[in-house]
């Protein structure tokens, strides 16, 4: 016979939302200063009636699971672990169906506009003509390729997978705090922490209208085909990878198996009479798309670094007469520099004729006179980024820097004011995150990921990453950051 009061919490257990506090900050669980949506609050009640030890144990057992299963990254700077599993923290951020239609709205405008830019760029150049964008800011970007001066690419599209990331203000507004036009990674995590967050919290996610992630895969393979060369009946689509070394190598398996497609490297492929191939078992067989998550450097010795031997000797000229398709174009990183990113409200009202649905954050480029001089005199109020630098390395956070920390920042700006640029310090949201042994607010941002083929397909979902040091705004894997399920509601 079962003794029914085993069944029950002890008279001294906590819930696990018993001891939060709810910060100053925007909580998206906790404070939304309105309302909250009904699915808010039925959250809140399925979390309410978790204990801190039986949330502890799900992670430990799903913490497990992704370093059994291989989900880890690299981190080449860190001498004590080469491979580290991302931190997964198994509340879930909550978004409702009118903010994701909002957010989808807003990533959908802003890729149009980005490849309307590129496309504009590398062909009449009206955007510099007409004084809009700084013409010596594109042309003299080390990310400007000369390879796509006047190159038609299939649909016009430049940017087929695309990575926005996000921020909420302490008002609860998205703002875009930068693009990754080129090789963003991440969304193998997105789909890998569903699938870890409904094996591992099917109480909390039982009968929720949460939206599926499931179909990106097919997606993305959906639209490599239909920008693929004219004329081709049936696509060969590869995943070109710069091998197991690749900080995100886990992502490069997992994204060729959710598309059904070859994973290769440079030695795999070769071009004969201008024309890309594979090998196989039965021989060359001709290659028509290829996502490609190498850095345009690397791409091809003949055209870019003749020291690379992870590319593809040849594979530029193919490229260039139209007979296989590169995902990302060459040459889009032009559109992620930090400093354009300055210029993004305008290029979307000069191509669009329209508002950007979704705000940027203010941003000062610090190689204009006016751009230095406001960062100098606030340094201790902003953020400064390198413009060439990413996974937040390189920056200064201002309100949290030292005396000496802002003097030698100050003297990196002076040399060199053209490599940054100055934000203001955003509140960003926070969410209830499991912390040792209690429930505290973190810090969050969002990355949604997009596809392009012959239209814009928004993945309902987004990496989630959160700061998991108290305080931090620095959310970036490689320092130190985690990441939770992303649950966008249908209703």
């Amino acid at each position: 016979m079962t003794d029914t009061l085993n069944l029950a919490p002890p008279p001294t257990a906590h819930g696990l939302l018993d001891d939060y506090t709810t910060p100053d900050f925007f909580c998206e669980l906790m404070n939304r200063k309105s309302p909250s949506p009904p699915i808010i609050e039925c959250v809140k009640k399925r979390l309410s009636a978790l204990q801190i030890q039986e949330l502890q144990n799900r992670t430990t057992s799903a913490e497990a699971q992704l370093y059994r299963m291989g989900i880890t990254f690299t981190v080449y700077t860190d001498r004590e672990a080469i491979d580290r599993i991302l931190p997964f923290d198994a509340i879930p951020r909550i978004i409702t169906a009118d903010e994701w239609q909002h957010i989808e709205r807003g990533v959908q405008q802003r890729i149009q506009a980005i490849n309307l830019f590129l496309h504009d760029i590398y062909h009449q150049q009206h955007i510099l003509r007409d004084g809009v964008v700084p013409a010596e800011l594109v042309l003299q970007n080390a990310n400007y390729c000369q390879a796509m001066v006047g190159l038609p690419v299939p649909g016009g599209v430049y940017v087929h997978i695309n990575g926005t990331d996000l921020i909420r203000d302490q008002q609860g507004r998205f703002l875009v705090l930068e693009d990754n036009a080129r090789t963003p990674s991440g969304v193998s995590y997105v789909i890998e922490n569903r699938h870890m967050m409904l094996r591992l919290m099917p109480d909390l996610a039982s009968g929720l209208p949460i939206r599926s992630v499931e179909e990106y895969g097919p997606r993305l393979h959906h639209a490599l085909c239909e920008v693929a060369p004219e004329g081709v009946d049936d696509p060969q689509v590869v995943l070109l990878s710069p091998g197991i070394y690749n900080s995100a190598y886990f992502e490069h398996v997992f994204l060729s198996r959710e598309m059904g497609v070859p994973l290769v490297e440079g030695r795999d492929l070769f071009v004969d009479d201008h024309k890309v191939f594979m090998r196989t078992v039965m021989g060359p067989k001709p290659v028509h798309s290829i996502y490609r998550r190498l850095n345009d450097e690397f791409l091809d010795p003949l055209a870019f670094n003749p020291d690379s031997l992870l590319g593809v000797p040849g594979l530029v000229d193919a490229y260039r007469r139209g007979n296989v398709t590169l995902a990302n174009a060459l040459g889009t990183g032009v559109a992620d520099d930090k400093a354009v990113y300055a210029y993004m409200p305008r290029i979307i009202r000069y191509y669009l004729n329209e508002d950007p649905i979704l705000d940027s954050v203010e941003t000062h480029i610090c190689a204009e006179p006016e751009g230095l001089a406001y960062t100098l005199a606030n340094l201790d109020k902003l953020v400064v980024k390198p413009v060439g630098e990413s996974g937040g390395y390189g920056l200064l956070i201002g309100p949290q820097a030292t005396r000496a920390e802002l003097d030698g920042f100050s003297h990196k700006l002076r040399n060199n004011p053209g490599n940054y640029i100055s934000q203001p310090t955003i509140g960003l949201s926070v969410t209830p995150t499991l912390c040792g042994n209690t429930v505290e607010a973190r810090h969050v941002d969002l990355r949604p990921f997009a596809v392009t083929g012959r239209s814009v397909w928004v993945m309902p979902g987004g990496l989630s990453r959160v700061a998991l040091r108290k305080g931090s705004l620095v959310v970036n894997s490689s320092q130190g950051g985690g990441s939770k399920d992303t649950w966008v509601m249908a209703s």
